[in-house]
């Protein structure tokens, strides 16, 4: 199947692309050269090959999750700039 510049100028459009008409024949050519590529790989024998999702095997490397201790209130509160009713103040974001 061949692009013409009518068929780069439709993709263009549902694209929401401008293209100008100096490049319509460079964006036809392009186009044909990609479908061309496809077509080679239309002619690999892949009878009897299992379809994979990837190229690599792939597997997950989860560490157990552990509960460790947390910070205590009051160390926390050790590295507050300013303290409020017991808790971090921070400046009013709302006016």
């Amino acid at each position: 199947m061949k692009v013409t510049a009518e068929d780069v100028q439709h993709i263009a459009t549902l694209s929401r692309l401008n293209v100008p008409e100096s490049e319509l024949e460079l964006f036809t050519e392009q186009f044909n050269q990609i479908l061309g590529y496809a077509d080679i790989l239309q002619k690999v024998d892949t009878e009897g090959i299992e379809p994979t999702p990837y190229v690599l095997p792939i597997c997950n490397a989860f560490r157990e999750d552990v509960a460790k201790p947390g910070v205590t209130h009051e160390a926390a509160m050790m590295n507050a700039p300013a303290v409020h009713n017991d808790g971090f103040k921070v400046p009013r974001v709302i006016e």
